[in-house]
């Protein structure tokens, strides 16, 4: 026999593994790739470094004279965003009632941050809890008047809190009633159908700034004289009317891709219309059309800006009206980067619990 002995095998070369080999693959594969890549970098560096520089560097974030702000010499002045944070976060609530807020807040947290993890118990629970019982407790305390709380009117509400409480109720109303327009929409009573054909196609064709400013100004004309209609509670209305439209032709496509076998064999189970859609038909489409539903809560979070033509002062109208605040000196771009990053926190969390809910239901569909 031979005495042939295979020798080990070698280490690739150094320059093509790690993160030299990374630089090489993806970004100096070729000359062309190398030369748009200096270029981007390039960029980049006389963009960020003076970005940088504004934001962090030569920022000021805490002061006791407002005039070091006006200095052309520095930054951004996020000391600005400091001694106004109550405001934007609270509007113009009384400040000794602030705690009835807090303890929103707090609920708020407690019903939905468990649902991002996964080995959290009792989730289902704090679900049912944010749709049912928090509305109510949330209701008695912002609003007052019973149970030994002093009375807040709605004109006192602002800040993150309004907006927080426009998209919360936006949201919780304009799924189920989206959900029934659907159904009705697909009815093969004429009456019902044309009903809400109708009802959708009237409302997708109006903007919501003509919606609100109808609720706030032509609403009233229609009313009893003497009757008083919370200006907060009509956007409320036209807002849910508003979105449940868009709501109901999102959930409507999900009905139309549930197979027709599925609705053969819940007939053949002896199930009624109701609980066909209930157990069978309802989950499918609603599990098919998560993005899409998300979206259109997403973007009815944004469109809680459009409140401010009627006079109600949001996150958006509150930074609004104090960036004019000439002791501070220009301050609009850090008070719209704050707002803008409040919009985003909210925003991105609904989009990533949208997507851990697609894995969590996904059963297959996936090619």
């Amino acid at each position: 026999m031979s005495d042939f002995k295979a020798l080990p095998d070698l280490a690739p070369p150094a320059s093509t593994t790690g993160f030299v080999g990374w630089l090489r693959t993806n970004l100096f594969s070729s000359p062309l790739n190398s030369v748009v890549t200096l270029i981007v970098l390039y960029v980049m560096y006389l963009t960020f470094v003076p970005m940088f520089d504004w934001a962090i560097f030569s920022a000021v974030f805490s002061t006791d004279n407002n005039a070091v702000c006006k200095d052309e010499a520095v930054g951004a002045c996020w000391a600005f965003i400091g001694d106004r944070l109550n405001l934007f976060t609270y509007g113009s609530y009384p400040a000794e009632q602030i705690w009835r807020l807090n303890i929103c807040f707090a609920l708020l947290t407690l019903s939905f941050g468990p649902q991002f993890f996964e080995a959290f118990p009792y989730k289902r629970s704090l679900g049912i809890f944010s749709l049912t019982v928090f509305p109510v407790v949330s209701f008695i305390l912002i609003k007052g008047g019973m149970m030994g709380l002093e009375e807040v009117p709605t004109d006192r509400w602002g800040g993150l809190a309004l907006t927080l409480i426009i998209a919360y109720v936006g949201i919780v109303a304009a799924l189920p009633v989206g959900i029934v327009l659907a159904l009705g929409r697909r009815s093969h009573m004429p009456v019902i159908r044309t009903f809400c054909i109708v009802f959708i196609e009237l409302w997708r064709g109006v903007p919501l700034i003509s919606v609100l400013f109808m609720s706030s100004v032509m609403l009233p004309l229609f009313m009893p004289e003497g009757t008083n209609f919370d200006k907060l509670l009509r956007a409320l209305i036209g807002i849910t009317m508003f979105q449940s439209a868009y709501m109901a032709e999102v959930i409507r496509g999900g009905l139309q891709a549930i197979p027709r076998g599925q609705y053969e064999a819940a007939k053949a189970l002896g199930l009624s219309y109701w609980k066909s859609m209930r157990l069978i038909i309802m989950p499918q489409a609603l599990k098919l059309v998560i993005p899409g539903i998300v979206n259109t809560f997403i973007a009815l979070f944004k469109d809680t800006t459009l409140v401010l033509i009627i006079g109600l002062l949001d996150i958006l109208a509150t930074v609004e009206a104090q960036i004019q605040d000439p002791s501070w000196g220009k301050v609009n771009v850090e008070g719209h980067i704050f707002v803008a990053f409040c919009f985003w926190v909210f925003c991105f969390g609904m989009s990533r619990y949208s997507q851990k809910l697609e894995r969590k239901l996904h059963t297959g569909h996936k090619r």
